[in-house]
C-alpha cells in the first residue's frame, strides 16, 4: 500500500551511494525489531456476488469514509478528489485497484498485538459494511467476477499502472483487480542480517504459498491452481516480480537489490503534482535525468514501491507469498515469521530445513506449491511435512523469544498437519456464487 503522499525528497540523486543509504537508514538493534501486518479483503453486497464500485451510497468510497466515526482521518490525493484512504496513528486503510480493502497495520513488538489490531479493524469493517448492506470476504482471488466487469478505484497511481503494467503482462490487470493477500513486515539489524532474512524468506516462499493457498477458482471454475493468486504474478512484469537470483545463490546484498531495481522500468514519474510515464528504467533516469532535471530521491522511493518481488525490501522487509485468509490464519503468519526470523536459533534451523535450490529448480518448486499446495512433493517429501517442520521451528523460536505469541500458531499447525491447503475448503464449498461467498464471509 502506498498513500502516494506529496514527495518530500526533492534532493537530486547523483550516486549509487545514495540509493544504498536508503536501505541502511532503517537498521535496528534486535531488541527494537518490530512486526506489522497488512490484510486485504474483498467487499461484496450482502446476498450478491458482484464487485462493489467506488461510487454510490453503498459504494467502496462510502465504506471508506464511514471509518471517520472510528477515529480515522480522510486522505485525498488533492483537495476535491475522492477519499482513497483513511489514517489513524501509524495505521492506514487503503484501496487496491479493484476495491480490495486493506489495513496496513501499526508496527508492534509482538505478533499478538498486530493480530489484535487486525481483529479490531475487522470488527469495525464488518459493522460499517453491514450498515451499508455490504459484507467482507476473505479469499485470495475473486472466484466469480470477470476482469471486463470490474470497477477501478479513482487513484492516479492505478490509472498509470493500468496502462503501463497492462502492456507488460497478460495477467497484470488480474493482479490489480482480482487478488487479495496478507503480508508481514519485519525489521533487520544490518546488511548481513537483512541478506540472511531475505534469502531465508525467499527459500521459504513456496512453503508459504502452499500453507496459504486460498484461490482455486477463476470465473467459477477450478483453475488448476490452488493459489491462482500466486500464479498470476508469473505474468505481470518479469522485470519487477518474482525472485532475484541473488536471493537463492547466497549473494544477496543491498547492492544486488539496487542493481536489480535500477533495471526495472518506471511505472510513473511524479513532477509538479502530475504523473508522467517516461519510457525509461531507473538506471537511465539516473544517467539522463528527465526533461532537463535530475533524478530525485523521491523518485527512488516511488520506484521501490512499484517493485513486486516475492520478498521486498523498502524501509521494512515484506513477506508477500500468502493469499488472503481469515484473521486467525493471518495472525498466525505474523507469529510464524517472528518466530522464524527474530530468533537466531530458529533462523539457523530454518536455513537447514529448507531445500537449497538455484533459481530454475526453485521456480519449479514454487509452481508446484501454486498447483498442488501442501500435497505437492519435493524430493519425495510433501510440502505439508516440510510446512509442519517449519511451524515447529517457529514454535520453538517463540518459546525462547516470547511464549505468549506461540498460541497464534495453532491454526497454521492444524493446516500443515492436515496436508490440505485452505483452497480445498473452497473447492468443497457450494459452487453457487452467493452460497460460496457466504461460506467465506468474515
Amino acid at each position: 500500500m502506498s498513500l502516494d503522499s506529496k514527495q518530500t525528497e526533492d534532493r537530486p540523486l547523483t550516486s549509487h551511494a545514495q540509493l544504498l543509504a536508503y536501505f541502511e537508514s532503517p537498521q535496528n538493534i534486535a531488541s527494537q525489531s518490530l512486526i506489522g501486518l497488512e490484510h486485504e479483503k474483498f467487499i461484496y453486497p450482502v446476498g450478491g456476488s458482484a464487485a462493489v464500485p467506488y461510487e454510490g451510497a453503498s459504494g467502496i468510497g462510502a465504506l471508506m469514509q464511514s471509518f471517520a466515526k472510528n477515529g480515522y482521518e480522510e486522505y485525498r490525493e488533492a483537495p476535491g478528489l475522492p477519499v482513497i484512504a483513511m489514517t489513524k496513528g501509524k495505521a492506514a486503510l487503503s484501496l487496491e485497484p479493484g476495491g480490495q480493502f486493506e489495513l496496513s497495520g501499526s508496527p508492534f513488538q509482538t505478533a499478538r498485538e498486530a493480530h489484535a489490531e487486525n481483529v479490531e479493524h475487522l470488527a469495525q469493517l464488518k459493522a460499517n459494511a453491514a450498515a451499508l448492506g455490504l459484507r467482507v470476504v476473505t479469499l485470495g482471488y475473486r472466484p466469480f467476477d470477470s476482469i471486463p466487469q470490474m470497477p477501478w478505484m479513482p487513484k492516479t497511481r492505478y490509472r498509470m499502472m493500468r496502462e503501463s503494467l497492462g502492456a507488460r503482462g497478460k495477467l497484470a490487470h488480474a493482479m490489480m483487480l482480482m487478488t487479495a493477500t496478507g503480508q508481514v513486515s519485519l525489521d533487520w539489524e544490518d546488511e548481513a542480517d537483512c541478506a540472511r532474512k531475505v534469502m531465508a524468506s525467499a527459500r521459504l516462499s513456496p512453503v508459504l504459498v502452499a500453507l496459504y493457498a486460498n484461490s482455486p477458482l477463476v470465473e467459477g471454475k477450478p483453475s488448476g491452481y490452488l493459489s491462482y493468486r500466486s500464479h498470476v504474478w508469473s505474468d505481470v512484469d518479469n522485470a519487477r516480480c518474482g525472485y532475484l537470483p541473488s536471493m537463492l545463490d547466497g549473494s544477496f546484498s543491498y547492492a544486488a537489490y539496487v542493481e536489480w531495481a535500477l533495471d526495472a522500468p518506471l511505472l510513473f514519474l511524479r513532477r509538479n503534482g502530475n504523473y508522467l510515464s517516461p519510457k525509461l528504467n531507473f538506471r537511465q533516469l539516473m544517467k539522463e535525468g528527465f526533461e532537463g532535471t535530475p533524478a530525485r530521491f523521491g523518485d527512488w522511493v516511488d520506484h521501490l514501491s512499484t517493485l513486486f518481488p516475492e520478498v521486498r525490501i523498502k524501509k521494512v522487509l515484506e513477506i508477500r507469498a500468502a493469499d488472503c485468509v481469515d484473521a486467525a490464519m493471518t495472525g498466525a503468519l505474523a507469529a510464524l515469521m517472528r518466530g522464524l526470523l527474530y530468533d537466531a536459533t530458529a533462523l539457523g534451523e530454518l536455513e537447514t530445513a529448507l531445500p537449497k535450490l538455484r533459481l530454475p529448480a526453485h521456480l519449479q518448486l514454487h509452481g508446484l506449491a501454486q498447483r498442488e499446495g501442501l500435497a505437492g512433493k519435493h524430493a519425495g517429501r510433501s510440502l505439508g511435512a516440510l510446512a509442519t517442520e517449519v511451524v515447529e521451528i517457529a514454535q520453538r523460536g517463540l518459546m525462547r523469544l516470547d511464549p505468549a505469541d506461540a498460541p497464534l500458531l495453532q491454526p497454521l499447525a492444524d493446516v500443515a498437519k492436515s496436508g490440505k491447503s485452505p483452497a480445498h475448503r473452497v473447492l468443497e464449498a457450494p459452487r453457487g456464487p452467493v452460497a460460496l461467498l457466504d461460506a467465506f464471509t468474515a
